[in-house]
């Protein structure tokens, strides 16, 4: 089987939650069936991310842009959502070379109470 953007596209549509890739330029690119359903028109593929989001939203996501042009690794933990429960955090997308190419913020239930910030480690089944 040959990977494709088809493939890639079911992938993230069998993940249970939501996948909203923005590009560098603030557009989203990509939606997930799971955000697809959880957003409904108020995102679009086509659209500013800022269309749905406020002042503060867009000074954190530049900040954390900067972490990420900057060098910092990884996912970078953004808030414990309070109304939610979810630890939020925010994944930059690189491409081959390292550059930054995009991002998308992803939500997580299970998380340790005493230290929201900590990565949640999987256990491998062998």
């Amino acid at each position: 089987m040959e990977m494709n953007a088809e493939i890639l596209a079911a992938i993230l549509d069998a993940y249970a939650y939501e996948v909203v890739f923005v590009d560098r330029d603030h557009i989203v690119r990509f939606l997930n069936k799971a955000a697809k359903k959880k957003y409904g028109s108020m995102v679009k593929v086509g659209n500013s991310i800022f269309n749905c989001h406020n002042e503060r939203a867009k000074v954190k996501i530049e900040e954390f842009l900067a972490r990420a042009d900057a060098g910092e690794e990884g996912e970078l933990f953004e808030v414990l959502n309070g109304a939610t429960g979810e630890r939020e955090f925010f994944v930059p997308v690189r491409d081959a070379a390292g550059k930054v190419v995009g991002y998308f913020e992803r939500h997580e239930n299970h998380w340790c109470k005493e230290d929201p910030a900590a990565p949640v480690v999987i256990n491998p089944i062998y």
